[in-house]
């Protein structure tokens, strides 16, 4: 099933509901129409975009279906370099950029720039396409990876996620992550399907968040980790309680258990899910739902209570093995890489095909299931510190750091050693100015010490104004690891 089929029920159903901005369903059926005709009649490969989350990425995704084009947005925040290397991979391509980004697109053989306002229409038969959307990875620790999603990928994670036109008519999606992250694709349909209005804020700020689901009596927002801390930050400082928002969901990256418990105490009327998924699998995998989070919360057992710490259970859709490095599958609680089956799970990009034969995905993510079958992450399988010949996780090092109640982020490292391989380190950011630098990393590496063991205690503490991420929260450890590389030498 094509995702256009999925925009047509809904017009079909409910044409008068607002979708995005001004547009009604009916509208934005209209439009991307017309603007599908437009496209089909150009002899391009693929309908490119490069700027922030705006009205025209939804009408151009659907066009782009309509038209039986891969639609590619591309990340405006690359270095011109990066970007005109990333856009000669799509060429022969129409690419709509906005005005602050339309000189860098441009000069490029096989692109046609276009701005957002002059986009094509007319009236010429589209075809259905064999690619929906090409996302970039994010390229956390390399160059970035073309990622496949087919029309059956993206309609199967809808269809098994959402209601046809469950939302009611009160309520409405705010959009904060750009359009070339997986969850600004899968909100555009899942909202769309399910009847909410979509209400879109192109560059985040915390403040601006807040006056934005303040004054568009939001009802659901999706955020990532660096934006929930600093949102909950304005919340108590401006003692706001948001009464309109009822579900408020995370994921992207590890999420600290107490930010988690902050933004229950703060939110107690908001519904919290926790959505693990990647790119390759078109979105969520795995929810920890909201009466996950309020019986971990209150639970006694510590094993409960643990949960919330986890990114819950497996979609019914979807299933999830642990396996070590000889691909034999793991039991409940013993750690290892992290494969995924199921109808949304792509796993392919332009360059090769990730899955095996029988369709199993390996993420790259190292977890464990619990014995009720919750799923813990514990970092990338590349991010494994190999400390003489022992596998130390830097998650749950980090986990124990994060509890500190001076630290408020942290990545650790693994770095070479001459005696023992490898051994942690760890980059933090505390929440005030620390005075004496050598003493505080003393009261740290006691900190773990007295929690884990000697071995998994940082060798060394770098005390640091910020660290290092992606623009939706994922640390970048080797641009870290570049960073330290003269001071751990």
């Amino acid at each position: 099933m094509n995702p256009s089929l999925l925009l047509e029920m809904v017009a079909g159903a409910a044409g008068e509901r607002l979708a995005v901005g001004a547009l009604t369903y009916a509208d934005l059926q209209v439009r991307a129409q017309a603007v599908a005709g437009g496209l089909a009649g150009l002899d391009v490969a693929h309908v490119g975009f490069v700027d922030e989350y705006s009205e025209t990425v939804p009408v151009l995704f659907y066009a782009a279906q309509l038209a039986g084009l891969p639609f590619v947005p591309l990340n405006y925040r690359l270095s011109d370099d990066a970007l005109r290397a990333a856009l000669t991979r799509i060429a022969p391509a129409v690419v709509v950029a906005g005005d602050r980004q339309a000189a860098r697109c441009e000069g490029i053989e096989g692109i046609t720039v276009l701005g957002p306002e002059s986009l094509p229409v007319g009236d010429a038969p589209g075809a259905v396409g064999e690619i929906s959307v090409l996302l970039f990875t994010s390229g956390t620790s390399g160059e970035p990876k073309a990622a496949v999603l087919r029309p059956h990928h993206l309609t199967s994670y809808v269809l098994s996620t959402v209601e046809f036109l469950g939302a009611a008519e009160d309520e409405t999606q705010l959009v904060a992550v750009p359009p070339y992250h997986i969850a600004g694709i899968s909100t555009v349909l899942t909202s769309l399907y399910g009847g909410r209005r979509i209400v879109v804020l192109p560059s985040f700020t915390p403040e601006a968040w807040v006056d934005t689901v303040r004054a568009e009596s939001v009802t659901h927002a999706m955020v990532v980790p660096t934006m929930l801390g600093r949102i909950l930050d304005v919340l108590e400082a401006l003692s706001e309680s948001l009464p309109a928002l009822r579900h408020l969901s995370y994921g992207g990256g590890r999420m600290p258990a107490p930010v988690v418990e902050r933004a229950i105490r703060l939110l107690p009327h908001v519904d919290l899910v926790n959505a693990y998924g990647l790119t390759e699998t078109s979105s969520t995998i795995a929810v920890l739902g909201p009466q996950d989070h309020r019986d971990a919360v209150a639970a006694t057992d510590p094993a409960v209570r643990a949960r919330l710490g986890s990114v819950g259970r497996p979609l019914p859709t979807v299933e999830i093995e642990i396996r070590d490095v000889s691909g034999a599958v793991l039991p409940a609680g013993e750690p290892g890489e992290i494969y995924v089956r199921g109808e949304q799970v792509s796993g392919e990009y332009l360059s090769h095909k990730a899955t095996d034969a029988t369709g199993w995905f390996p993420t790259r993510d190292r977890g464990f299931l619990d014995a009720e079958g919750f799923l813990f992450l514990d970092g990338r399988a590349d991010d494994v510190i190999v400390r003489g010949g022992e596998n130390l996780s830097p998650g749950e090092i980090e986990d124990v750091l994060l509890a500190h109640p001076a630290v408020t982020e942290v990545i650790v490292l693994g770095v070479p050693d001459a005696e023992w391989g490898e051994v942690p380190i760890a980059a933090v950011v505390p929440t005030a100015a620390v005075r004496d630098k050598a003493a505080f990393e003393v009261e740290l590496q006691e900190f773990v010490r007295a929690r884990l063991r000697s071995a998994k205690t940082p060798d060394r503490i770098h005390v640091r104004e910020s660290l290092p991420h992606t623009d939706t929260g994922k640390p970048l450890r080797r641009v870290l690891r570049a960073e330290l590389a003269p001071i751990v030498a």
